[in-house]
């Protein structure tokens, strides 16, 4: 059996439909944001439909809380022996091909599907960034979106950097750094691999919690430090995103007019989709995909 794990931060029928899509084919376990609390009728839909939900973290964007959903909702599927292989999903992601294909194709193999990069030979707007774990933030409390944030990373940034701050070396961190979106799909040994070092590394986990986007390091890092699983690694998650600003969105907010793209794409779920904005692409992926 195979497992999917959804973040979920907004819009609970959307993610409900979601769930419900993808559970006559797999497991299903989400987190929702303790930002959104569910009503008695939502969770009793849930616990209705077999749903398995927690909803234990204030999510925060650019926090390792983030990291700390996925953790948890990792090791919630675990506890069921008969998953063998894990998907990591949003809430507003929406599969982009036929659900059984999709089942079909983790059947066949044993690799890893995970973006990665060498943190180090990395730039993103100007910033070096392994620099996001070699120094200190607390977005956990900081709200990095808003314009005092912003400029709190500005000058939390260079005053660090003037002071040669190295987290990695107070805390002994030899790893190389890597770096890689969080939506994965992984089998049980790799996954079971990845926790244990996790909860058996404390500096690890340190490194993480104070860190900036640290759920885009954490797997990467651990899985290619490891010359065995990183050599099961296919750097491809099978997602589609449109990288532009649409429907009041960077990353796109997707809709009708990418049907095209999103079909053509080879890809296994694509995101973002809003109730506003993609219902009737939904529907029309839906159609398509019977």
């Amino acid at each position: 059996m195979q497992a999917v794990l959804i973040i979920a931060h907004r819009d609970f029928e959307q993610v409900y439909r979601l769930a419900k899509k993808l559970l006559p084919t797999f497991n299903v376990y989400i987190h929702f944001d303790k930002k959104m609390p569910l009503t008695n009728e939502q969770a009793k839909s849930l616990v209705a439909s077999k749903i398995e939900w927690i909803s234990e973290v204030d999510v925060n964007w650019g926090s390792w809380s983030i990291g700390e959903v996925a953790v948890r909702l990792f090791k919630l599927a675990l506890l069921n022996e008969d998953n063998t292989y894990f998907h990591l999903i949003s809430g507003q992601d929406w599969p982009s091909a036929n659900v059984q294909d999709i089942y079909n194709f983790y059947e066949q193999t044993d690799k890893i599907y995970m973006t990665y990069e060498l943190a180090k030979d990395v730039k993103i707007a100007g910033e070096k960034i392994v620099w996001w774990q070699q120094l200190y933030y607390n977005y956990d409390k900081i709200k990095r979106r808003t314009k005092f944030g912003k400029l709190y990373h500005r000058v939390i940034l260079a005053l660090q950097l003037l002071l040669r701050v190295n987290k990695l070396k107070k805390l002994g961190i030899e790893l190389e750094i890597y770096h890689g979106a969080n939506w994965v799909d992984i089998p049980r040994d790799a996954l079971e691999y990845s926790i244990e070092y996790f909860d058996s590394h404390p500096k690890f986990r340190k490194m993480l919690e104070t860190g900036c986007f640290s759920d885009e390091f954490w797997l990467q890092t651990i899985l290619c430090n490891n010359d065995t699983y990183k050599a099961r690694i296919v750097a491809d998650n099978k997602r589609f995103v449109k990288w532009e600003q649409q429907n009041n969105s960077w990353p796109a907010v997707l809709d009708e007019r990418d049907f095209d793209v999103v079909v053509k794409s080879h890809t296994h779920f694509a995101r973002k989709f809003t109730q506003e904005f993609s219902m009737k692409l939904i529907e029309e992926l839906d159609s398509y995909y019977k």
